[in-house]
């Protein structure tokens, strides 16, 4: 077992440390901000060590490597974009604290994910279409270490999707300018170029999440270990729980105690410094 120790600023002090609490063999330099520590042991005081000193960990098991995957699946707001879009939308509308406050009390599982977007969405009725593109153009852009995750999962052949409880508008968009292989979301009902306040079709939630999740995999011939997802939110749970890797981005309470690791304070990039 290997312990991956990451941070924006590592202090030699406290990577010594962590190394004594689990025996580490030696320390290997991955990147400035990610460090190896072979041969770990778990010890139950490390989570919060780390915590205070503001370092993300995980216990690896040696030998797992990207070539290991085939899939990374992601959810998009606040994980793969540094914005819940439908909060942007909303203040385009003169309603966003009505609708960020839905977006929290969802995020943490307070509310079921499909009425939290029929509340959300009803909000929105009668945005002009044209704001939707002055909430991409403005405001949307990639998590730090997006790219960087991205181009190394695609150069080892990893396919690389988004699953989004957003709308299709932004993950279309994102899709092709991050040069995604696929992308699923929910669908706005738009009438004389105005929304209506309405969802077309299925809503994709925590559950369709999961599902197209699994569809794509059996499309692509992969077992379950060979999947990652990423999300942040509780309606994401269910998606992390259908992949062999789950990790919770800089995510709620409630999705960090299901996740297989948790990053907290480094990037995106994070997520390859676990397999290099």
């Amino acid at each position: 077992m290997n312990l991956i120790i990451q941070g924006l600023e590592i202090e030699n002090s406290d990577l010594r440390a962590v190394a004594k609490l689990v025996q580490a063999s030696h320390i290997e330099r991955i990147t400035g901000q990610a460090f190896r520590l072979a041969n770990a042991n778990p010890h139950p005081d490390i989570p919060e060590y780390c915590s205070e000193v503001k370092l993300d960990f995980a216990f690896v098991p040696s030998g797992t490597k990207l070539t290991n995957f085939g899939l990374i699946a992601m959810d998009m707001d606040s994980t793969l974009i540094a914005i819940e879009s439908i909060d942007e939308m909303a203040g385009m509308n003169n309603v966003k604290p009505q609708v960020a406050e839905i977006t929290q009390s969802t995020m943490r599982g307070e509310i079921d994910f499909a009425e939290s977007l029929i509340r959300r969405t009803a909000l929105l009725e009668g945005l002009p279409q044209e704001a939707l593109q002055k909430v991409y153009d403005e405001k949307v852009k990639s998590n730090p270490g997006a790219n960087k995750l991205l181009q190394r999962m695609q150069a080892v052949g990893i396919k690389t999707m988004v699953i989004s409880g957003g709308f299709t508008f932004f993950t279309d968009r994102v899709k092709t300018e991050l040069g995604l292989d696929y992308a699923f979301a929910n669908t706005l009902e738009i009438k004389d170029k105005k929304l209506t306040g309405q969802v077309l079709g299925s809503i994709i939630g925590a559950e369709g999440k999961a599902e197209v999740l699994k569809r794509i995999r059996d499309e692509l011939g992969l077992n379950k270990e060979q999947v990652i997802a990423v999300g942040d939110g509780a309606n994401d749970i269910k998606m992390l729980e259908s992949a062999g890797i789950g990790i919770a981005y800089h995510a709620k309470p409630v999705l960090r105690e299901k996740a297989t690791y948790s990053i907290n304070f480094v990037g995106l990039d994070g997520i390859i410094n676990l397999f290099e």
